[in-house]
């Protein structure tokens, strides 16, 4: 039987739509792609906003057109929040959500056998351990995700994924280990650490571990020439874990540091547990060790409340701090959230102005944080072709997505020296040293 996958949001949902298409292949299916005629479509979905909800139900529509015999099968965060509104779907066969995906295969067997539809939403997270499901390749990527953990306990108040992945927990060290080795010898070089969130790794374990142990353990494994971490909070970055951080030789220069506002008093209304001094101090601390460090971020604007100082304080502040990249999102209210519920909703308009702004911002400040690289030499990772006719693309370091010229020398998934030539708002282009 013929099986496509779509995916949608985080690095997390990637790992998992991996994992459970190698439970497919392993069972005998033939993985093919979305926009094919399949007998069996897996719709990993996002719930982050109310436009990735509005996307997965888009898939959904999509995969019953492309074959109306097929069996639609809708697993992830949106079926786990609303469960009763994804069932309403008469295109929905099977719903699972973010537990049990180990069992897909037998449910998908099931349903082949009653045509009844299922629906197999656990909401019970209470202690639970982490659910294996384990990888042994990634898309053909040049870099390969490793989750690491399961999980938040933060409930900022803007955010669905508390509810939607449940408490806190984390993977095994060993297990850890395991997948990365199987990784290298598979070829991958890359490694991003990613989870729900991965600052809160090891607190409902037994041993004392944290996020760094992991690093530690993943930096020591030979053939592992880069490590990559996906969104850091703030609170974990105390004395003790940067001054660790900075030394692991194999680690990137770049680290996703969450923000979200750049407005103290909006900060305290997200529930984020930091100031905007606090996050300086942070970024000055790693600077002083890497000067070609590159910080990414997060920001939402039109937050409940957020004026128009609130908002210029923002973009006052991730100047100042000087992102390389930075994902903009306008503030979307989503139902059970406390932000949901709040007075002083911004203006729809307002909003979209604000990200308008922000995003121009934003491109500047790539701009000027690529410029500072020409001339200079850069270790880039090949990954694919790229969009740009005549051009390999990859990614340095500090994640700065770099073009090169095309050459029967250069070898996907390899790491070359490359020497920067001319720098543009969304990537540079540059020339491999011989």
């Amino acid at each position: 039987m013929k099986i496509a996958f779509y995916t949608l949001g985080c690095k997390v949902n990637q790992y998992e739509t991996q994992a459970v298409a190698e439970l497919f292949k392993e069972s005998g299916f033939e993985i093919v792609d979305f926009d094919s005629k399949a007998d069996v479509y897996v719709i990993n979905t996002c719930t982050v906003t109310n436009i990735s909800d509005r996307k997965s139900r888009q898939a959904i529509k999509k995969a019953k057109k492309l074959s109306p015999q097929s069996i639609v099968v809708v697993m992830g965060c949106y079926p786990q929040v609303y469960p009763q509104e994804v069932e309403k779907i008469e295109d929905v066969d099977i719903i699972i959500g973010t537990k049990d995906r180990q069992k897909i295969v037998d449910y998908v067997r099931q349903y082949l056998e009653d045509k009844k539809k299922i629906v197999a939403i656990n909401e019970d997270y209470k202690r639970e351990a982490f659910e294996e499901l384990k990888i042994s390749e990634f898309n053909e990527r040049s870099r390969a995700f490793i989750k690491i953990e399961e999980g938040c306990d933060q409930f900022c108040s803007y955010c669905i994924i508390p509810y939607a992945r449940g408490a806190v927990r984390s993977r095994s060290l060993k297990s850890i280990e395991e997948e990365v080795i199987r990784l290298v010898q598979k070829g991958y070089k890359e490694f991003v650490i990613t989870g729900i969130n991965i600052s809160s790794y090891g607190k409902d374990l037994d041993e004392k571990v944290t996020l760094i142990d992991v690093i530690e353990r993943v930096n020591k494994i030979e053939g592992v020439k880069r490590i990559r971490l996906s969104s850091l909070e703030p609170v974990i970055m105390n004395g003790e874990f940067i001054e660790r951080l900075l030394s692991f030789d194999k680690l990137c220069h770049h680290l996703h540091l969450s923000l979200q506002s750049g407005s103290d008093k909006i900060l305290k209304l997200m529930n984020r547990h930091y100031t905007t001094a606090q996050y300086q101090s942070i970024v000055d601390r790693i600077r002083e060790k890497w000067d070609d460090v590159a910080f990414t971020t997060d920001i939402i604007v039109g937050f409940p409340g957020e004026t128009e100082e609130d908002f210029n304080a923002t973009l006052d502040f991730v100047q100042k701090i000087g992102f390389s990249r930075i994902h903009v999102f306008r503030f979307s209210p989503k139902k059970g959230t406390k932000a949901y519920e709040m007075p002083n909703q911004v203006d729809s308009k307002e909003k979209e102005r604000r990200s308008k702004i922000m995003k121009e911002v934003a491109a500047s400040l790539s701009y000027q944080f690529h410029s500072k690289f020409v001339g200079k030499t850069l270790e880039v990772l090949i990954e694919q072709d790229s969009d740009f006719d005549g051009y390999y693309e990859g990614y340095s370091g500090n994640y700065i997505r770099t073009l090169i010229r095309k050459s029967h020398m250069i070898v996907h998934g390899e790491i070359y020296k490359v020497k920067i030539t001319q720098a543009y708002r969304q990537y540079v282009k540059g020339e491999i040293i011989q």
